[in-house]
Parts: C-alpha cells; structure tokens; sequence
C-alpha cells in the first residue's frame, strides 16, 4: 500500500529567487508526497553539501538541475518498490548512495527533499497528519506541544542590507495561553514597530525572514525600538514577551576578534561574552543562538559558563543538526540547545537523531526554517510531533513565512490545547 511507485523532482523557486529542489513521491496506491528543499543565507562550514551547478550563465551558477537529476536518476532507481512508511530504511539507502559524510554526490537539497517528500505520502496512504507519522517515527505519539515562535521582527547582518551587525531580533510572546494568541500577539508588535520605525523616519522595508530591516545606530538601538513597540502594542516586555538573538557571530568573526562594524567595535571571545551580558542584563534576553564564532569552542565555553544557567544559548552554525557535533558540545559543555534545520543534516531520520540526542542531554531543541525558504510547512509539523517547544520560522510578513504559521494554527485548531499545550516561557532552557 505505501510502496513507492514512481520519484519525480523539478527547480522550483525558493523566497530569495533562487532555485531549489522539489520531489514528488507517488505511492502504488496513488498517493502524492511533496516536498522542498530550503537554503541557507549565513551557513555553517560544516553542513551538509547542498549541490548547486555552478554555471555562471544560468541562474547565476545557483541551478540545481544536478541535484534534479539525482532524483529522477539514481535516487528513484533505488527507491522504487521501498516502503515510504519505512523512514529510517529510505534515508540509510540514500545516505548509502552518496557515500559521503556530507553528502557530496547526490546532495543535501536531492536527499532532503526525497525524505520529506516519502514522509508526506506514507503519512497521507496511512491516513494521518503528517504530525502524527512523524511522532510515530519519533516513538512520541500521541505527545504532541504547541511551539512558542521566535518572532524575527527586526533583521540585520547577512538577512538585510543595513548597518545592525546582530543578525536576528525576536519576540517570544511567553505569556500567551495558546499558540493562536501568541500569534495574535505577535502580529500586534509587529504593526506597532512598523508605526514606531515610521514614526522616528526609519525605513519599514523587510529583510529575507519578515522582519524589518532599519538602519540603525547600534544593536541597542534595535532592542529599544522593540521595547517602545511592545509597551505601545499594550504588552509588558519581560512579562508577557522576552527576547532572543541571532547574533550568527561567525559572520562578523574576523582575525580572532568580533568586529561590530556598524558600532566600529571590536572584543575577543571575553568581550564579546561581557558585551551579550550587558545586553541580557538591560534587557528581558532570553535565548542567544550562535554567541560565539563556529570554530571558538574556547569562547563558546566562555559564553556558557557566564550565561548559561539563565540563558538558553542556541548552536546553530556550531552544531549543524549534526549529532556527532551536538556530542562533542554536550561532553565539552557547550551551549545548552540546538538549532533544528532539515538542510544542515539532510534527511528526517538524521533530523530526528539529532532532537532526540539534544532532549535526552537535558538540552533544548529549537526547530528552523532556512532565510531562503518555499511554501513548504514540514517544520510546522515536526515541531509539533517532537514536542521540540520552539519554533523559529521569521516574521509576520512574507507567505514563506506566514505559512508555517498558519499550519500552527490548524494543527492547534485539529489537536486544541488540552492535546497540545502551549508552555511559554517553561520551554525556553533556564526559564522554566
């Protein structure tokens, strides 16, 4: 019933204009699975590969018919007649078929969106949400919890063309007590901070996640436009919303210092720790992901041991999904939570190895979208199904974006609130 019958991938475009992979896995009893491949703006070294042309005279060299053709070649050669319910056996066979450690051959954006494109079709053949075939998959059926949303309202660094060296500023509406009303509460700061740019003649116009993209004096600066915006929305800041960052520190890393050019500042991994500390301590910061350069354990380690019992400090560019990483950061105790992304590793099965290591070492697991992303809401479901608690998934603009949400709501609306709690600020590490 759930074998697979025939694989089919096309380019598709993703919200940066660039192409990526889509697949089609149709089951032998007609059922359609469908799924895309996100990317990255500021990515890790240590991802997995995801293969592009490289033909300068055709989408830039950013084509991914390579990657198209291992599909409907090799990968769907291999796959034919497989179970699609049998998660863990599709993906070890692709992972077989690359060879490699980071998926050179076939490439992450080929075998992704084959894995989650089987998921969907074994989920809908089953008779299920897809929610409910990824906590099977997880052993954590029936055990579902509504994701608090990182909210990306102010963008800088690689995600928009300013001068805010600090990548991403989020809202987490904690108080809420579902995740329809978190949502409505983040759309109203949203608006608000639209009035309050506009008012001070900053311009509105909104970076790849949503969020707005000011150019503004300093990264402090950008904390006290959100702190103006959520008291004129009617929220207290530090109760009924905290904050988090995406510093993406490896981005402004350079020669062994954290050069803040915007604020013509510059610290070694001490500094930098003491600079994030004054921010925490002037303002309600409740999660920092990726604090520190990928490559400076020494500062990450720095970072945790002042930080870390009150902050939850996420390794994003630090961990890449990678269990073998993520173990090495758990031995060392570095950071205290890990940054979900499905492209970083390259298939579900892997995705889901990597919250299970991070949830079983006492740390969190914050699921993600990708700055170039696609109407796909697959990371909507999985945070769901894997009780991750997190969710980062932009702004309240942008339908790359507001999609994600949106399934949110429906799931909730499917599930309510007694079968998928919303927890707040309980699910943030060092807050509950």
């Amino acid at each position: 019933m759930t074998k697979i019958a025939d694989i089919k991938a096309r380019e598709v475009m993703d919200s940066r204009g660039n192409p990526t992979v889509e697949a089609d896995v149709i089951l032998e009893d007609g059922t359609l699975g469908r799924a895309c491949a996100p990317s990255g703006a500021s990515t890790g070294s240590r991802e997995a590969l995801e293969l592009r042309d490289q033909d300068a005279g055709r989408y830039l060299g950013k084509g991914v018919l390579k990657a198209v053709a291992a599909v409907n070649g090799d990968i769907r050669t291999a796959l034919l007649g497989k179970d699609a319910a049998d998660q863990r056996d599709l993906d070890r066979i692709m992972l077989e078929l690359d060879g490699t450690e980071n998926k050179a051959n076939l490439g992450a954006n080929a075998i992704l969106a084959v894995s989650l494109a089987a998921a969907k079709a074994a989920a809908a053949s089953l008779g299920k949400p897809l929610y409910a075939h990824i906590a099977d998959l997880n052993a954590t059926a029936a055990q579902y919890s509504m994701p608090v949303p990182m909210m990306n309202i102010i963008n800088g660094g690689e995600h928009a063309d300013n001068n805010v060296d600090i990548q991403e500023f989020m809202i987490q509406p904690v108080a809420a007590g579902s995740f329809a009303e978190a949502l409505r509460i983040g759309a109203e700061v949203f608006h608000s901070l639209r009035k309050v740019l506009q008012a001070q003649g900053l311009n509105t116009a909104v970076g790849d996640e949503g969020g707005f993209a000011p150019n503004l004096p300093s990264n402090e600066a950008a904390l006290a436009v959100i702190q103006q915006a959520v008291e004129q929305a009617g929220y207290e800041l530090g109760k009924d919303i905290t904050l988090a960052l995406d510093c993406a520190a490896t981005e402004f890393y350079k020669d062994g210092k954290y050069v803040l050019a915007g604020e013509s500042k510059s610290f070694d991994s001490e500094g930098f720790a003491d600079y994030l500390a004054g921010l925490c301590e002037r303002y309600p910061i409740v999660s920092i992901e990726d604090g520190m350069d990928e490559s400076d354990w020494t500062g990450w380690k720095i970072l945790t041991d002042k930080l870390g019992s009150k902050v939850q400090l996420v390794g994003d560019d630090l961990f890449v999904t990678n269990t073998k990483i993520l173990k090495e950061g758990i031995a060392k105790g570095v950071g205290n939570s890990i940054l979900i992304k499905f492209n970083q590793i390259g298939s579900l099965s892997e995705t889901l190895d990597a919250i299970k290591m991070a949830q079983d070492a006492g740390f969190t697991a914050v699921i993600s979208h990708r700055s170039g992303e696609t109407e796909d809401t697959t990371i909507a479901d999985l945070a769901v199904a894997t009780r991750a608690g997190q969710i980062k998934t932009g702004s309240l603009c942008r339908s790359d974006r507001v999609a994600k949400y949106n399934q949110l709501l429906r799931i909730e609306g499917e599930l309510g609130v007694e079968a998928a709690p919303y927890r707040g600020l309980k699910e943030i590490k060092g807050q509950g």
